[in-house]
């Protein structure tokens, strides 16, 4: 058994693919790389992802699928997956090599733990903002969240801050602990990542986080799924992404308490996301799909609509009239200069 499956959804990606590779091949023998051609047509992804399986048969796999989308290369990933633990890394992404040979070490240390009380179920590391013609490079770090450099449980969880949430860049998890929960990503449905993350969850016992700059996240590319006016185009999916994470669980009753608070701040972030975009897309349409959002969460659990709608981001996207969408507005580009996200 390998120590690590990475997975890598390409679709055409003939562009960048090779860079995200060779990084990942600093892992050595002891990591296999999938690399999921998801149905690309249109330029060389499937030939450079069967030259690296011919060239590095012990360490990579080529994995050609009809087009799903990226939740189904992960779940092909998933399912192919012979490693303990379990990684998504994109295409467009690579992985600082240094930093990379602290996480196996992590990774060697709980491979066969001694019991389940000892099992690694979720490593957290930081990642980078690669944003093109930005000046500086923000980190996502988790210093203020979790312990360094052992292995704890939700009631060591110390404080999450504004915009500090545990993205799919952020962590690697064991690979038989997500199967177990059943994970299964949406087939042509952007955002997923947020699903991948948040679904396994309640599963998760024992974490350890790893304070390194491990995942460098490329960001600025005009047809890239976060560039916001690319959102605004797939606000359906932003939208369809957020009712399925309120549908997985009645947030309100999971234990721990910590768990419980961080799960719910994650939804009051997407319903703010979706609410954001439908503000910022200015169409009579859009804000009523905005509506519809609130109006259904309001219907299937009250309670955490209470929460959430009356909570500070979710006064802030509600504000009423033209009048109150523009200050919203206006807030939302300053947060962004300030914080550089997209």
């Amino acid at each position: 058994m390998k120590l690590l499956s990475v997975a890598i959804p390409c679709y055409n990606s003939e562009n960048y693919m090779r860079h995200c590779i060779q990084t990942l091949l600093t892992g050595g023998p002891e990591i296999e790389i999938l690399i999921v051609d998801d149905g690309s047509a249109k330029d060389r992804t499937a030939q450079i992802a069967d030259e690296y399986a011919a060239r590095y048969p012990d360490i990579c796999r080529a994995i050609h699928q009809e087009n799903g989308g990226h939740g189904e290369a992960v779940n092909t990933g998933l399912r192919n997956a012979t490693g303990t633990f379990f990684k998504v890394v994109d295409s467009d992404d690579w992985v600082n090599e240094e930093a990379f040979q602290e996480i196996l070490s992590v990774l060697r240390r709980y491979q066969e733990p001694e019991s389940e009380e000892n099992a690694l179920d979720m490593l957290v590391s930081n990642f980078v903002y690669e944003k093109q013609g930005a000046k500086r490079k923000k980190v996502m770090n988790y210093r203020t969240a979790f312990p360094k450099d052992q292995l704890f449980d939700w009631e060591n969880v110390r404080f999450f801050m504004k915009g500090q949430y545990i993205l799919m860049h952020s962590v690697i998890y064991r690979t038989s602990m997500l199967r177990q929960c059943g994970l299964e990503l949406p087939k042509h449905t952007f955002y997923v990542d947020n699903i991948f993350v948040y679904q396994p969850l309640p599963h998760v016992r024992k974490m350890y986080y790893l304070d390194v700059n491990f995942y460098r996240y490329f960001i600025g590319r005009e047809d890239q799924s976060v560039n916001e006016k690319v959102m605004i185009g797939r606000i359906d999916q932003q939208i369809l992404v957020t009712r399925l994470m309120l549908n997985y669980y009645d947030v309100l009753k999971i234990q721990p308490r910590k768990l419980r608070r961080y799960m719910i701040s994650y939804l009051e972030i997407m319903m703010t996301i979706s609410s954001m975009l439908a503000i910022q897309s200015e169409t009579p349409e859009n804000l009523k799909k905005k509506k519809e959002l609130w109006q259904y969460l309001r219907k299937t659990n009250f309670p955490l609509f209470m929460r959430l709608r009356w909570g500070f981001l979710g006064q802030g996207v509600n504000l009423p009239g033209k009048g109150g969408r523009k200050i919203f507005s206006v807030c939302y580009k300053i947060t962004r200069k300030f914080y550089g996200f997209n």
